[in-house]
């Protein structure tokens, strides 16, 4: 049985569903712990995850044949995290997911839940503008890049995440923005120098 406290997050994050619809959420839901460091999706994995993060930062990277990676996404607190090659495409992930500290996620497996999506339309309609969503997010990373100049984009991610630059080493948020580290350095210079937060 849910408290109030529980029944008031489930309403918050799926908003426009009754209660009756939030039980069967939460019948597919399990609350999920992750340490820093724990690996969430592992590349080449193909299992369904869909999680809300209560607490925590989870940032999702491609490993070069170098070894170098490349962080193409960070997920906080309050925002859904899904691999899109397993979700939308139904392909193993290319990239690994992993907790950045201790992390706290409200978990569904996706692949489960299709048959109580699709016989629910609130909930169907739910799945739809998820999905919608991650590919609203995925075109918007790809505007940024041609839309914005480099400190344009960190702008945003700190606008976005204020204390994301005390979460996430340096080296990540480099290239999350697609320029090396010194640059960065270069463009926080800037920013302290113009009196700009």
């Amino acid at each position: 049985m849910l408290n109030a406290e529980e029944v008031s997050f489930y309403l918050s994050i799926f908003k426009g569903l009754d209660s009756k619809d939030i039980y069967e959420l939460v019948k597919m839901s399990h609350t999920r712990r992750l340490a820093a460091g724990e690996v969430y999706i592992k590349n080449g994995s193909s299992y369904q995850k869909l999680a809300y993060i209560k607490k925590g930062l989870i940032r999702a990277y491609h490993l070069q044949e170098n070894g170098d990676d490349i962080t193409i996404l960070l997920r906080w607190e309050n925002q859904l995290i899904a691999s899109h090659d397993n979700i939308i495409y139904g392909k193993p992930s290319r990239f690994t997911y992993q907790a950045m500290e201790d992390t706290v996620l409200i978990e569904i497996d996706y692949q489960k839940a299709q048959a109580i999506l699709d016989n629910n339309p609130k909930l169907s309609s739910t799945r739809h503008t998820f999905l919608l969503n991650m590919l609203a997010e995925s075109m918007s990373r790809v505007e940024s890049f041609v839309l914005l100049t480099p400190e344009e984009r960190y702008q945003q991610l700190v606008n976005e995440k204020a204390d994301i630059v005390n979460r996430v080493p340096d080296k990540y948020i480099a290239t999350l923005l697609g320029i090396t580290p010194v640059s960065l350095s270069r463009i926080r210079k800037r920013i302290a120098l113009s009196g700009r937060h």
